[in-house]
């Protein structure tokens, strides 16, 4: 899945500029010791709460190692997803590159274009337990490290829901009032893209996961057992066709990107956005001792995915987990030194989107964390409180399962099929 993220030229981050990670120091151009250029590829670009993150844990590396330069180059989320796709078939890639787990990167492992990892495990797996690397995990060989572990959750906007005077919901009855309330009041109840499916999809998701429940879930999602074409799943497409024709979505969905939408959510326009963990640090951004994005932090929460009435799906089932993989590419010229790169790299950002409030750490918290925003204290909170984890829809499935399920999203969106439709053919794509 994606975060807060702004169309950007593929090109480094201007930090490069500066010369923080200009890039490799030869003999040839520096008269001194040659050093070990290791490059990097990341979604962490300038608008994306994982770039100070990852921009301190490089400077940290770089700083402390001699012998080795690290450059990191940054992608828009989605234009990245299809970059990887096609430097992954030209065998065209840099020592290490960030990906998702599941099945988003099983082609990848399976065409031998990444390598295996499980013999450097052993110095780091007092810090990272290898539960936290299940989604990087494929038919019992280490392939990639992860750093943070997201969950979704509907952040919402306090002085609009006091203004409307509703509640946080806690079952899909209790949801849809909510919204009636929040659109009375004149806001757009819930902020989302259609043009950007994956965030259309943490709505979908979220909403199948509560009505079908995690454990069955998972095995129709992998072609393991069951079908999408049941009851469970077409009550939960029904429930978001539901919210898409009483209007509880941004009108201009189709139009706007995910970038354009949580702006408007930052502003006050949107009540409700639903999306991974990693927004929680967007509220307290700050630069010139002011926040950037926000007036005051204290205006928003968060809320896990409310319920439905069956009974599937429980309060503390969540979307999410340790997906995020920095993986090294098998064509490496320096292997060893690469992935010593990714997994000190992996622990410092770990240590510093915590502390900026974007992620729950996956490895080891000994450092002091008394200063992490509340709201992130809170999302800690709710995970570690969680009774399971699902993969998001599009890392979970393989990729034709996932374009598949993204192009329908967007037709029942526009209304040219019915959820039961929008269910066989999700039936039937799966079953292949």
């Amino acid at each position: 899945m994606g975060r807060v993220k702004k169309l950007l030229a593929l090109v480094m981050i201007p930090v490069l500029a500066a010369g923080l990670l200009a890039g490799c120091i030869t003999k040839e151009d520096s008269g001194s010791s040659e050093k070990t250029r290791i490059r990097i590829w990341t979604i962490a670009t300038q608008t994306d709460g994982f770039h100070d993150p990852f921009v301190r844990a490089i400077e940290d590396y770089n700083r402390s190692h001699s012998d080795c330069e690290v450059v990191m180059t940054t992608f828009e989320n989605q234009l990245y997803k299809e970059k990887l796709q096609i430097n992954i078939a030209g065998d065209e890639l840099p020592d290490i590159f960030y990906t998702w787990g599941g099945g988003f990167s099983k082609g990848f492992v399976d065409s031998g274009k990444v390598l295996p990892i499980d013999s450097y495990y052993d110095r780091y797996a007092e810090e990272l337990p290898r539960a936290a690397l299940v989604n990087c995990t494929y038919d019992g060989k280490l392939y990639g490290v992860t750093y943070v572990s997201p969950v979704s959750l509907a952040f919402y906007n306090k002085k609009a829901f006091e203004e409307a005077g509703t509640k946080v919901p806690t079952t899909y009855d209790e949801f849809l009032e909510c919204c009636s309330k929040l659109k009375a009041a004149g806001y757009i109840p819930i902020g989302n893209s259609v043009r950007d499916a994956w965030v259309l999809g943490m709505l979908a998701d979220g909403l199948t996961l509560k009505s079908v429940g995690p454990e069955r879930l998972g095995k129709v999602l992998t072609g393991e057992e069951g079908s999408f074409n049941s009851e469970d799943f077409i009550t939960a497409v029904k429930a978001l066709r539901t919210i898409i024709d009483e209007g509880y979505m941004d009108s201009d969905a189709v139009n706007l990107t995910n970038d354009q939408c949580v702006a408007k959510f930052y502003e006050g326009q949107s009540a409700i956005y639903i999306t991974g963990s990693w927004l929680a640090g967007g509220f307290y951004e700050k630069r010139g001792g002011q926040y950037v994005n926000v007036e005051n932090p204290d205006d928003f929460d968060c809320f896990p995915l409310p319920v439905f009435e069956n009974g599937n799906g429980r309060i503390t089932d969540y979307l999410g987990g340790a997906a995020d993989t920095l993986m090294v590419a098998r064509s490496t010229l320096h292997p060893d030194k690469a992935v010593e790169v990714a997994f000190e790299l992996a622990r410092s950002v770990s240590k510093y989107s915590y502390l900026s409030g974007v992620g729950v750490p996956a490895w080891k918290v000994d450092y002091d964390d008394s200063g992490i925003p509340a709201i992130t204290k809170k999302v800690a909170l709710f995970s570690s409180n969680a009774t399971s984890y699902t993969l998001w829809f599009d890392t979970l499935m393989v990729s034709d399962d996932k374009k598949t399920y993204q192009r329908l999203l967007t037709n029942l969106f526009f209304g040219s099929i019915t959820p039961e439709e929008f269910c066989r053919q999700m039936g039937a794509e799966l079953s292949k």
